[in-house]
């Protein structure tokens, strides 16, 4: 059932890295139980970030649906939140009110700008909060804007991943010390940690101000995406000297143009000559010949092409759940391995069995049912 197996977790529901955080720990066993808001009318979902786990709806406008969630957190080990900083205190959940009644509960906290600061209550996107931490500068071409690459910095893994992370550090210190804590997980935070390497480079005078001139942001002609003759695109990452040189013989580079690879003031030719080499053959053509070798080569594929590819075949890299393809859990453990269960549920769809299993009787589930509380149904 996996590492988090017997682990149970309340996830106050949000929208993008806030669900990824409780699929990777649904993943991994743990008992997710997701806080939707009360509906009457649910609708299926096709949405993979809310695999994994049961969804109880309830009215938190109501005092009875704050109470509903006390009783739920107070045999919980940990509770997460996504929303801006006050509004859980507003809504009667805050962390003094829930470590109150469950002193051992790890309570996660993400925004994207942290719980203090002067940024603190302000909106924001992943765009923004990547870049104030540097990333986004860094993304793009030589001479042109930056680029957004695509929200998996800031909302996934500088947000969703690190919230995960904290949850299951923390999770481990509770169960030695029997008490639990908060932790502030800032996607601003964990943007500016994924670029730890790039401080240690620019320290040592091997990266620069000027996007798209470096070793891995595409300035270098043997680390990076190329057209095909088809149209279609390869990946290259030929660093060290060896690969390089198995990258020259496999594309018939001449030693006099390529002799001199980290030589910056040749970059451009090089790359102009390398474009025009990469155009002589389709995509497959060039797989034929580099991939599975030590060039450090790969096709640039799409999301409906990769789970086609027969490494992530081999790998079973991609599962179907309820008709939808989408990436299985991940990483890999030999004994307690990580499963999908089920699919997305409809808000409320496990009201009843979740309340019956937090020891709700009959009679309050019927109260809270006609109170509107939780759905009827």
């Amino acid at each position: 059932m996996g590492p988090l197996a017997g682990i149970r977790i309340i996830e106050l529901a949000g929208i993008g890295p806030g669900p990824f955080c409780g699929m990777m720990l649904s993943d991994m066993g743990a008992e997710v139980i997701r806080i939707d808001r009360y509906t009457d009318n649910p609708q299926p979902s096709k949405d993979v970030l809310n695999r994994n786990r049961h969804s109880i709806a309830v009215d938190l406008k109501q005092p009875e649906g704050i109470e509903t969630v006390l009783k739920l957190i107070e045999s919980a080990d940990g509770l997460f939140e996504g929303f801006r900083p006050g509004v859980t205190e507003r809504l009667g959940l805050g962390p003094d009110v829930c470590m109150a009644r469950n002193k051992k509960l790890v309570y996660g906290r993400m925004t994207g700008w942290g719980q203090d600061g002067p940024m603190a209550n302000a909106a924001g996107h992943d765009i923004n909060y990547i870049a104030l931490s540097g990333a986004l500068y860094s993304v793009g071409r030589e001479g042109e804007r930056p680029v957004p690459p695509l929200n998996l910095v800031g909302d996934f893994g500088g947000g969703g991943m690190l919230l995960a992370y904290g949850m299951v550090c923390a999770l481990l210190e509770s169960s030695r010390s029997g008490e639990g804590q908060v932790i502030d997980a800032a996607m601003i935070d964990g943007a500016s940690s994924l670029m730890s390497m790039f401080f240690s480079m620019s320290a040592m005078g091997q990266f620069t101000d000027k996007r798209g001139t470096n070793l891995l942001d595409g300035g270098a002609p043997f680390y990076d995406t190329y057209e095909t003759g088809d149209g279609k695109y390869v990946s290259l990452g030929s660093i060290e000297p060896q690969f390089y040189a198995l990258l020259k013989e496999k594309a018939g580079l001449d030693e006099a143009t390529f002799g001199a690879q980290h030589s910056r003031d040749q970059w451009g030719t090089q790359k102009e000559k390398l474009t025009a080499i990469m155009k002589t053959k389709t995509r497959d053509e060039w797989c034929e010949i580099m991939e599975g070798s030590d060039v450090c080569f790969a096709p640039v594929l799409s999301i409906w092409e990769a789970p086609e590819h027969p490494h992530a075949v081999h790998r079973n890299s991609y599962i179907e759940v309820d008709g939808v393809t989408q990436p299985a859990p991940s990483p890999r453990f030999s004994r307690t391995k990580a499963e999908v269960r089920h699919g997305p549920r409809m808000a409320g769809q496990d009201s009843l069995a979740v309340l019956q299993g937090a020891g709700f009787s009959a009679d309050e589930i019927a109260a809270l049912q006609a109170s509107k509380v939780i759905p009827a149904a």
